[in-house]
C-alpha cells in the first residue's frame, strides 16, 4: 500500500491560460492562424545532490530558472512512502512561477539513509534546518537576513506535517501551505482512545515494513497492535513527533488544505491546526477539498495554484494577488451526464465557521437499545475502506460517491442501535462536527463503540454515510453506566428535506481494533442531535456547460489544427499481407518521456505474438509495460517504430482495434443494473449490431452464470472482475488484452481467472496479459516478454525462459549412498549437489544444454539410478535474474 499522493501535470497558472485563451480569440475573429507553436515558459535547471545531515545522506533536487534575480525559496515535501520524484512537477512549476525550489526525500525513503523517525525533531525535522541553511548559502535566494532565507513550505500529508513542525522548530520559515496533514498523530491513529489499526498498518506496510522504522517506533507499534489498546507512552511518543507539540510557536501565514474524503487525517486535524496558528496571530484560509487519502478528485490544478498565489503574497509581498477566500469548501452535487463524473462546485465564505458553528437541534427517536460485541469482534462493520481509491487526481472516491446517494457502509444485526429523527421539512446543511449525549452501559469494564451519523432516504432503507466517516469513542468504567457526549465526524453535507438522520452506535468496525472478549452494551440518547451550519459560507452558482463556451472554441482550434497539420498528414501504412494472421508484431518501438529528448518509456521495443498463444507481459514498475499496452490500443502515439495488428498499423481510431478487446484496471458498472443490463448497455455503446456481441459465447467462458441476473452492486469482487472480462470479450476479439485481471482476487478466483483465460485462446485466439503474479504468469501463459527500464530483455516460451538456469533437478528410481551424493557433488562442471524431494538438485558451476548432457553421461557412468532430468528454477527466479534483481 502506497500512501504517496500521485502529483498530475500542472497546466501553468491561470493568468497564462488566459492569456492564451484571449490569443485564440483574437486570432478567430481576424480569421487566420499565422503563428507556431511555442512555449514561452523559462526553462528550470534541476540539480540533484546528496547533502549531510548529522551523518545521513539526504538526496535532493533544487530547481532555479535562469536570470531571475534575488529569488524567494520554495521547501517542498513529499507523502509518506514516495520520494523527491514525486513532487518533481510541482517544483518546475513554482521554479517557473519565480521561485527557488529545494524537494528532498526524507529519511527512509527514495535515495536517503536513515531509517523513518515519523518526522522526529531530532532526525526529520532537524534535516530541514538544514536544508534552510543550504538555501541560505545560494546566490540567488533572497534573504531576510545574513543566514536567514526568504522561505516558504508545503507538502501532502508527511511533508505537510514536516513543514508545520519545521516552522516550529525553525523561526526561519515564513509561510506555509500544508496538504491534507495531521496535527496530532496520536489523535490520528488512537481516536477516541481506539487503535485505528488498518491505517496503522498500511502506514507500517508502505513504509517497507517495521524494521525500516526506528527501534523505538517498531516496538510500540507492535506493542500496541498486538494488545489492540494505544498506552500513554504511544500517545506521548506520537505526539512529541506531531506539530501540536511545537503549536504555540508556529506564527506565519498558513494555508491550510485538508481532505473531505480522508479516514487518516480528518478535517477536526485541520480544525485544531487553524485554532492553534490564528490563536499565535497568524493569519490562517482554510480549504476543504473534495478528495483525501481514501480516494476523490485532489483539485490539484486549483490548490497548487491557491498555494502559488498564497506565496506570491506573503513570500513576494505582492498585494495585488488575491489568495481566495478565508474558508472554502468543494461540494460534491449532480453527474456531469458527459463522462459520468461528480460535479464539483465551490462554496466560500469571509470567515472560517469552525466545526461547531451555529448549531440546530434535532430530535432523535429510539428507546434504550442492547447489543453484542461479538467473540472476536467479528465480523466487522464496515464503514469504509481505508485508502480505497488511492487519491487519484480524478472524480472518484467513496466520499463522492456518498454525496450522490450511494452507499457503502454495513452494520450487522445484533451488533449495533440505532436511533431516528422525524422526516426533515427542509434541505439542511451539515457543515462541522455533529455531537449528541447518550448513556452507555457494558458488561465489560470499557465498551469500545462506533458512531455514525446516516443520511436515511424516504423509503427508511436506503441509507449513506456522509464521507464513510466514523467516530470511535472508548468509554471507561462503563459498567454501572456512564453519560458520554459522541462527537461525530466533520462533514458538509446536505440532507434533503424529507430524509431522516440516523444515529448508528456499532460495536464493530473494519478500520478499528475492538475489544475480542463479547461483552454486551446498552446505549440511549440523553438529549437532542444538535447539528453544525454555516449559513455564512454559500454556494457559487452553477457554471454554464462546457459545451456553451468550448464548442465554438473548439471550432476555432480544430480548424487552426487542420490547417497547420493538412500538408503533413500522411495516409496510414498499407496492410501488409504476410501479416495478416499474426495477431501482433511491434518493431522498433519507441516512447519518450513528455517534455524529454533522451529519456524513454519505451524503447526500441520488438516482438510478436502468434494466434493461440497467452503471452506474458512482465517487468518491474517503470518498465514500460503500460505505456506499450497504451500504444497498442493506440490511446497515444509512438515516437518511433510501429504496430501492426492481423498486418493493419494502429492508429487511434484504426478499424482494426474492433477486432481487440481490452480489460485494463477494471470496469466501471452502474451498480443498480444486472450483470447482463450492463453488458447490453456497453454493447449498444458501440453502435455494432446486436448479433455480432457474441453475448452467449463470452459469457460462457466467462463462467457468470445466474449471477449475470443480480444487480451488480451485490457481486463480490471476483465476479466484478469476471464482468469486466465478458465485456472485453464481446464480439470475442481475437486479440484480448488484460492488465492486472487478477488484482483484488482470492487464490480460487484466480485459478477461475486462470481457467477463464486458458478457455479463451484454446480456440486460436490470443491473450496477452500484465501482471504482477509471477506464478500465475507462470501457469496461465504460453509465452513471455519480460521488460526492463522501457527495453527488451527476453522473449520466447515460458518453458524455455524459466529452463535457461543453472539448476538442475534429477528424479531417482531408487535410494542413493551419501558417499555417491558426494562424488555427483565433485564432478566436473557441479558447483552443488543436495537431496531433494524424490531426488537431487544438483547446481551447475555454468548453465547450458551442453553441461546437462555432460552430467548426464557422468551420472549414468557412476550408475546413478536417473529417472528423469529437468530444470529447477521457478519463473520468478528467473525474472530476478533477467532483470538483475536479487536472488
Amino acid at each position: 500500500m502506497d500512501l504517496r499522493l500521485p502529483t498530475p501535470p500542472r497546466p501553468r497558472r491561470p493568468r497564462r491560460l488566459l492569456a492564451a485563451v484571449a490569443g485564440v480569440a483574437l486570432l478567430a475573429g481576424a480569421g487566420t492562424w499565422t503563428a507556431a507553436a511555442s512555449d514561452d515558459a523559462p526553462s528550470v535547471r534541476r540539480a540533484d545532490r546528496a547533502l549531510d545531515s548529522g551523518g545521513t545522506r539526504i538526496d535532493t533536487s533544487y530547481f532555479t530558472t535562469p536570470g531571475a534575480g534575488k529569488r524567494p525559496a520554495v521547501l517542498l515535501g513529499h507523502g509518506f512512502g514516495g520520494s523527491k520524484d514525486d513532487v518533481r512537477e510541482q517544483a518546475e512549476d513554482l521554479a517557473r512561477e519565480g521561485y527557488a525550489v529545494l524537494t528532498w526525500s526524507a529519511r527512509g525513503f527514495g535515495d536517503s539513509g536513515g531509517r523513518i523517525g515519523l518526522n522526529d525533531p531530532r532526525t526529520e525535522v532537524a534535516d530541514v534546518s538544514r536544508l534552510i541553511d543550504w538555501l541560505a548559502d545560494r546566490p540567488e535566494v533572497e534573504l531576510d537576513k545574513a543566514g536567514d532565507p526568504r522561505v516558504g513550505m508545503t507538502g501532502a500529508s508527511y511533508g505537510g506535517a514536516v513543514s508545520l513542525l519545521a516552522a516550529g522548530h525553525d523561526g526561519r520559515v515564513d509561510a506555509l501551505a500544508p496538504q491534507i496533514t495531521y496535527w496530532n498523530l496520536a489523535d490520528a491513529l488512537f481516536p477516541g482512545g481506539v487503535f485505528k489499526k488498518t491505517w496503522a498498518g498500511l502506514f507500517i506496510n508502505s513504509g517497507g515494513g517495521c524494521d525500516r522504522f526506528t527501534a523505538e517506533l517498531c516496538r510500540m507499534y507492535e506493542r500496541v497492535a498486538e494488545s489492540g489498546v494505544p498506552d500513554d507512552r504511544a500517545r506521548a511518543l506520537l505526539e512529541a513527533r506531531s506539530p501540536v507539540a511545537v503549536g504555540d510557536r508556529i506564527k506565519v501565514p498558513t494555508l491550510v488544505v485538508q481532505g473531505q474524503s480522508d479516514s487518516l487525517f480528518p478535517l477536526d486535524q485541520a480544525d485544531a491546526m487553524a485554532r492553534a496558528i490564528r490563536a499565535n496571530g497568524a493569519p490562517v484560509d482554510m480549504d476543504w477539498i473534495s478528495g483525501g487519502h481514501d480516494g476523490g478528485d485532489m483539485e490539484r490544478d486549483r490548490t497548487h495554484d491557491r498555494i502559488g498565489a498564497w506565496f506570491d503574497r506573503h513570500l513576494k509581498g505582492d498585494d495585488s494577488v488575491g489568495t481566495g477566500p478565508a474558508f472554502r469548501v468543494t461540494r460534491t452535487g449532480g453527474v456531469d451526464s458527459t463522462n459520468g463524473a461528480a460535479l464539483l462546485r465551490g462554496a466560500s465564505g469571509d470567515s472560517y465557521p469552525g466545526l461547531r458553528g451555529d448549531p440546530r437541534d434535532i430530535a432523535l427517536e429510539g428507546r434504550e437499545q442492547t447489543f453484542d460485541n461479538p467473540a472476536g469482534a467479528s465480523p466487522p462493520a464496515v464503514s469504509g475502506l481505508p485508502g480505497f481509491g488511492g487519491a487519484g487526481g480524478g472524480g472518484g472516491g467513496l466520499s463522492q460517491l456518498s454525496a450522490l446517494g450511494v452507499g457503502l457502509s454495513l452494520d450487522f444485526p445484533g451488533q449495533y442501535a440505532r436511533f431516528d429523527s422525524a422526516p426533515l421539512t427542509e434541505d439542511r446543511r451539515i457543515t462541522g462536527t455533529p455531537s449528541v449525549r447518550v448513556r452507555v452501559t457494558s458488561t465489560s469494564d470499557d465498551a469500545v463503540l462506533f458512531a455514525k451519523l446516516y443520511d436515511v432516504a424516504p423509503d427508511g432503507e436506503r441509507q449513506v454515510l456522509p464521507a464513510q466517516l466514523v467516530a470511535p469513542v472508548r468509554v471507561a468504567d462503563a459498567k454501572d453506566g456512564k453519560d458520554v457526549t459522541l462527537t461525530l465526524p466533520a462533514i458538509d453535507h446536505e440532507v434533503e428535506r424529507g430524509h431522516k438522520l440516523r444515529l448508528a452506535v456499532s460495536s464493530t468496525d473494519l478500520g478499528y481494533a475492538s475489544p475480542l472478549a463479547p461483552a454486551r452494551y446498552t446505549v440511549s440518547v440523553q438529549g437532542e442531535l444538535s447539528v453544525p451550519t454555516a449559513p455564512g459560507v454559500t454556494t457559487a452558482a452553477a457554471p454554464l456547460p462546457a459545451w456553451v463556451w468550448a464548442l465554438p472554441l473548439a471550432a476555432v482550434v480544430i480548424g487552426a489544427a487542420l490547417l497547420l497539420t493538412a500538408r503533413r498528414r500522411t495516409a496510414a501504412p498499407a496492410p501488409d499481407p504476410a501479416l495478416a494472421d499474426v495477431p501482433l508484431q511491434i518493431t522498433d518501438l519507441s516512447k519518450r518521456y513528455a517534455k524529454s529528448a533522451d529519456r524513454y518509456a519505451v524503447r526500441e521495443l520488438s516482438f510478436r505474438v502468434e494466434r493461440g498463444q497467452v503471452l506474458g507481459l512482465l517487468g518491474p514498475n517503470g518498465a514500460g509495460k503500460t505505456t506499450t499496452l497504451r500504444m497498442l490500443m493506440g490511446l497515444i502515439r509512438p515516437d518511433q517504430g510501429e504496430i501492426r495488428v492481423f498486418g493493419h498499423a494502429i492508429r487511434p481510431g484504426a478499424p482494426v482495434l474492433s477486432r481487440v478487446g481490452a480489460f485494463v484496471e477494471g470496469a466501471g458498472f452502474l451498480p443498480h443494473l444486472t450483470g447482463r443490463e450492463n453488458l447490453d448497455l456497453y454493447w449498444r455503446a458501440t453502435g455494432r449490431p446486436t448479433e455480432d456481441a457474441r453475448m452467449t459465447e463470452a459469457l460462457e467462458i466467462a463462467g457468470l452464470g445466474e449471477a449475470l441476473q443480480r444487480a451488480v452492486r451485490t457481486y463480490s469482487q471476483g465476479m466484478r472482475q469476471r464482468l469486466a472480462l465478458a465485456q472485453a470479450m464481446l464480439g470475442l476479439p481475437d486479440l484480448l488484452i488484460l492488465d492486472e485481471p487478477t488484482n483484488g482476487l482470492d487464490p480460487p478466483q484466480i485459478r477461475e481467472m486462470r481457467e477463464v483465460m486458458i478457455r479463451y485462446a484454446r480456440d486460436g485466439r490470443t491473450v496477452i496479459v500484465s501482471s504482477h503474479l509471477l506464478s500465475e504468469v507462470e501457469q496461465s501463459c504460453t509465452h513471455l516478454v519480460v521488460m526492463d527500464r522501457g527495453r527488451l530483455v527476453q522473449a520466447g516460451p515460458v518453458a524455455q525462459i524459466v529452463g535457461s538456469g543453472d539448476a538442475l533437478h534429477v528424479g531417482l528410481a531408487g535410494e542413493v549412498s551419501d558417499p555417491l551424493v558426494e562424488k555427483i557433488a565433485v564432478l566436473p562442471g557441479v558447483a552443488s549437489a543436495v537431496r531433494s524431494e524424490g531426488g537431487l538438485l544438483v547446481r551447475l558451476a555454468e548453465a547450458g544444454p551442453e553441461a546437462s548432457r555432460e552430467l548426464l553421461v557422468e551420472l549414468v557412468r557412476l550408475e546413478v539410478p536417473v529417472e528423469s532430468m529437468g530444470p529447477h528454477r521457478t519463473l520468478e527466479d528467473a525474472f530476478l535474474t533477467l532483470i538483475g534483481g536479487p536472488q
